[in-house]
């Protein structure tokens, strides 16, 4: 569309900004309106995990750097079809699954080795041997300069096994071709030009998830990077959340500016538009991730809760910071059904299948498949599945697996509480699990909150569009003029009485996941001690409980 003696005029949907969202278990290239913050159009692409080892998760970077070069081009396509000019986009941001690890070689452009994923659990005796090295032999002995309990799910343990384990990357430390990044970094490297002048480069939100950056100055700290022993060389530059950090060098955006960058979660708090002290969210993801932002201060957690940077919207902008509750597995629960016993085929089969029984019947599931996080953080503990009887169902055990989900963000929610001194009076809500009616209403039964869920559901993506639109230079995005969003409400319908009653069972199967990769005598709890409540061996605990799993599948195909 062009005018005569002009460069393009601006369609009817005005200026458009992109965003890639590289999740853990998808990739999507998003266009946003500016002036509506309507998505005209997507495209998607699932990206696969690995599971090479027990406690090992990885995927291959090139997949990810590929699957966000195809969402680009479809979405691109999909723009032409509906009559909307690509060249309205004016700016794209990234938000990308967090800790999450890549090592690539500056000199070929080549990873090193697979990305080892947030939820990997290898790490595990490197962890220990950290705790061992650290002031007073803690896990929480960094949290004041990092915000960070010493645990497998952050960046620079990761480094740290790589550094020990790959050989190729040992090699190419030492021979000073070593870059490290968070899948934010490695796709940024590419898409600004890669070996032709790619910028490695991160941004604030990103690096407060690896415990190598300082809380308060918001810098790559020397102390914290020498207890690691990563060279602070091999790390990118850190800059804030929204500003241009170059431009996309190839394919149908050339030439386009990549200006807003955000951790997933943190970008779901600003799509959210929890943009003042007080407010927070909850996204059901692959794992659930509840943020609350405490404005500018930095707030350190008693409860097992992280500080973490929340955004900041400009270099000269100030920071605000979050307390954030981490939950693992999830949506990956769900999936676990789906892929390794086959009781439902699709993921959104659950809840139909959850809903031909009444509760649980008595079931409790703890998916600490990887160890159990917030706030717990404890890396011995292993999935349980507790209160099987003969009458115990495939239908059952569906609906245990996302109660877990909800019992998990009520743990979150209990220590917030304690941590800021103030109830939340709603749960603001979002991701993926959220389309799911019965989680929803399950979690305001279970947590005694009114749950919000927005009717646009893409608010992680929004996010990172947000903060690009609205970078210095870029200036097609109003903040303070979101369109208010429409919402469905999910208020608690069980009595208080019960509502305890179930949460005390909960307990209870925690405190029975405890330790199981420790001697008795030596099964210790965080905060309390766990003891398993049964005289039942763990082993034969575990066994009888997935031997009943089983029997459960083959009822269940058989019916």
């Amino acid at each position: 569309m062009w005018a005569s003696g002009q460069g393009p005029v601006m369609g009817k949907h005005g200026p458009l900004v992109g965003a890639v969202d590289q999740g853990t278990s998808s990739t999507r290239f998003l266009v946003f309106s500016a002036s509506t913050g309507e998505v005209l159009t997507y495209h998607q692409v699932e990206v696969e995990q690995q599971y090479p080892k027990e406690g090992w998760v990885e995927q291959d970077p090139l997949v990810l750097l590929d699957s966000v070069h195809t969402c680009i081009e479809n979405t691109v396509k999909n723009l032409r079809k509906l009559e909307i000019d690509p060249s309205d986009i004016k700016a794209v941001g990234i938000t990308n699954q967090r800790e999450t690890t890549v090592a690539w070689d500056k000199v070929t452009g080549k990873p090193l080795c697979n990305a080892i994923l947030w939820l990997d659990a290898r790490t595990t005796s490197t962890v220990e041997n950290l705790i061992k090295e650290s002031p007073g032999q803690n896990k929480d002995a960094l949290k004041d300069l990092c915000g960070l309990p010493i645990n497998t799910y952050f960046s620079a343990v990761k480094m740290r096994w790589m550094l020990d384990n790959v050989p190729e990357v040992k090699s190419a430390a030492d021979k000073g071709t070593l870059l490290f990044g968070t899948v934010d970094s490695w796709l940024l490297w590419n898409l600004s030009g890669g070996l032709e002048g790619g910028l490695h480069v991160t941004d604030v939100t990103n690096a407060s998830r690896t415990m190598l950056m300082n809380i308060s100055t918001l810098q790559w700290d020397a102390g914290l990077c020498k207890f690691f022993d990563v060279p602070m060389s091999v790390l990118p530059e850190i800059r804030s959340s929204s500003e241009i950090f170059g431009y996309i060098t190839s394919g149908p955006l050339l030439g386009v500016p990549i200006s807003g960058v955000l951790g997933d979660q943190q970008a779901a708090l600003v799509g959210q538009m929890c943009l003042s002290k007080g407010q927070a969210k909850n996204t059901y993801g692959t794992g659930c991730f509840l943020l609350y932002n405490t404005g500018t201060q930095i707030v350190q957690s008693e409860h097992g809760l992280l500080t973490t940077v929340a955004y900041k919207f400009g270099k000269d902008s100030p920071t605000f910071y979050a307390l954030e509750g981490s939950v693992a597995i999830a949506g990956a629960a769900v999936r676990w059904l789906r892929d390794n016993f086959g009781l439902i085929e699709n993921s959104a089969d659950i809840e139909r299948l959850a809903l031909t029984v009444k509760d649980t019947g008595g079931v409790y599931f703890v998916p600490a498949f990887s160890g159990l996080y917030a706030p717990y953080w404890c890396t011995d503990a292993r999935g349980t599945i507790c209160g099987l009887n003969q009458g115990t169902t495939s239908a059952h055990l569906a609906r245990s697996v996302l109660e877990a989900v909800c019992f998990q963000t009520n743990e979150i929610l209990d220590a917030m509480q304690k941590d800021s001194g103030i109830a939340l009076s709603k749960l603001l809500v979002d991701g993926g699990m959220t389309a799911n009616n019965t989680v929803m209403q399950m979690q305001a039964d279970l947590s005694g909150v009114p749950v919000v869920r927005p009717s646009m559901t893409e608010t992680t993506a929004l996010g990172a569009a947000m903060a690009a639109g609205a970078a210095k230079g870029i200036g097609v995005w109003d903040l303070s003029k979101m369109p208010p969003t429409t919402t469905d409400n999910f208020t608690p319908s069980i009595l208080p009485e019960e509502r305890e009653a179930r949460y005390d069972k909960w307990h209870m199967a925690v405190e029975r996941c405890m330790g199981w990769e420790l001697p008795r005598e030596k099964q210790p709890g965080p905060d309390r001690e766990y003891r398993l409540l049964s005289s039942v061996p763990p082993s034969l605990f575990l066994m009888s409980s997935f031997l009943t799993l089983m029997v459960a599948e083959f009822l269940h195909k058989g019916s």
